[in-house]
């Protein structure tokens, strides 16, 4: 069987491996009865590989029925596949099939097998081993003659372990595993599906399509698309409607791209821990440290203003004046912020001490910041600037050495006016 056919004949954009090999995987045990189960993450169109299994297989004249099992509430979730009998249970009004009953002689796909009740999968556990099953509400065993195929991006050894699916029914379902690529690791099938959904677009609402310039194209690929496939149809779509200048640049396509959670600073890449590959020397490591420390030490200073000018810090605590003196500092050997002694059993401020107090706290603690700002705003400037020198003003590795993700790094060039 051509794959080029079968991607014609549903849709499927892309060449790369992954996706090549569960192609050809699906297509070759399409004719043998067996079970199926797709891997991938949520997004990667994981429902177009059984409707290919059922289409090349000997029911494909049969009935084909997709069922999302997170869709379907848990105290219904049996009478839906299975079917029930007429006064089984509240509002059943008359007896009713189930989708393993209509699908007798086809292919049913389970999508998210992973969220079925352990009671239903004991069920469908049965049904797999014998093809025999029971409507809610009757004793009279069934047969059905249906090849299941299932989906999931369940963690299986978790959710196991945990007590949470039935190890049994997942070797019964992984009769043949297909594993879908998550779309990251697609590499140029970014560019070319996001190309057929701005042309689908355009042609659907006869506006002339979005073209990306070069710089925009690689940030498309190095972008990790979280949501796979169906995050870069929304995002393309977004483009499309939006965008009245069509040719879309880096800087107007990071408008659309959801800025990820930075990763932690203080984590060198492997090559890079004995100081070989990187060439990043102990000063740099420290800007880095210091970035992410900013916002937790303001927060700390804030912390400890409100609680001296609250009172809740005790002032005859030898304790309490270390982690002040630790957290601002001293100045010309006296304590920034001098805690009043104890008045016999009780620990109070004088009104006037507390005003003074709380004056030289907020002014130190104005300066500070702003001097602190200013000293980290110079040195994020200069270690991003040697980042992109060193590298040739390529943002893929000048990002990766600082860091941080190459949306952030576009974001400060452009804050910093840098070239």
């Amino acid at each position: 069987m051509n794959l080029q056919s079968v991607k014609s004949r549903f849709g499927i954009v892309g060449n790369s491996p992954g996706l090549e090999r569960a192609l050809a995987t699906a297509v070759r045990v399409s004719p043998a009865d067996i079970t199926v189960l797709v891997r991938g993450e949520s997004g990667t169109g994981k429902e177009a590989l059984p409707k290919i299994i059922h289409h090349h297989s000997a029911r494909k004249h049969g009935t084909y029925i997709a069922v999302n099992c997170g869709a379907i509430p848990e105290g219904t979730i049996d009478s839906e596949l299975f079917g029930h009998e007429k006064g089984s249970f509240t509002g059943a009004h008359e007896a009713r099939k189930g989708y393993f009953e209509e699908a007798d002689g086809g292919t049913i796909f389970l999508d998210e097998v992973g969220e079925l009740p352990m009671a239903t999968q004991a069920r469908l556990l049965r049904v797999l081993e014998t093809g025999e099953y029971l409507r809610v509400g009757s004793s009279k065993v069934r047969k059905t003659d249906v090849r299941v195929v299932a989906a999931t991006n369940l963690d299986f050894d978790k959710a196991m372990v945990a007590g949470r699916f039935r190890e049994d029914l997942y070797y019964r379902l992984n009769q043949v595993p297909l594993m879908l690529p998550p779309l990251r690791d697609r590499g140029d099938d970014i560019h070319l599906l996001f190309r057929k959904f701005t042309g689908d677009f355009s042609e659907r609402h006869h506006m002339p399509p979005i073209r990306l310039g070069p710089e925009a194209v690689e940030l498309l690929q190095r972008y990790p698309w979280p949501g796979n496939v169906r995050q870069l149809k929304n995002i393309a779509e977004q483009i499309s409607a939006i965008e009245t200048d069509r040719e879309v640049n880096a800087d107007g396509l990071l408008d659309y791209l959801p800025e990820l959670p930075r990763r932690d600073l203080a984590t060198l890449p492997k090559e890079g821990r004995d100081g070989a590959g990187t060439g990043m020397n102990e000063r740099e490591i420290l800007y880095k440290l210091l970035f992410e420390m900013k916002s937790d030490l303001n927060d700390l200073k804030s912390l400890v203003l409100k609680m001296l000018q609250d009172g809740n810090l005790d002032a005859g605590s030898s304790e309490d004046q270390s982690l002040v003196n630790r957290v601002f500092g001293e100045r010309e050997g006296t304590d920034i912020l001098r805690l009043p002694e104890r008045a016999g059993a009780e620990n109070t401020w004088s009104d006037r001490e507390a005003q003074e107090g709380v004056v030289e706290d907020e002014r130190f603690a104005e300066s500070t910041e702003v001097e602190e700002s200013l000293s980290l705003l110079d040195s994020e400037r200069e270690l991003i600037s040697r980042a992109l020198v060193k590298h040739g003003n390529r943002r893929k590795q000048a990002a990766a050495e600082l860091g941080i993700s190459e949306r952030t790094l576009y974001r400060k060039i452009k804050e910093f006016g840098l070239k």
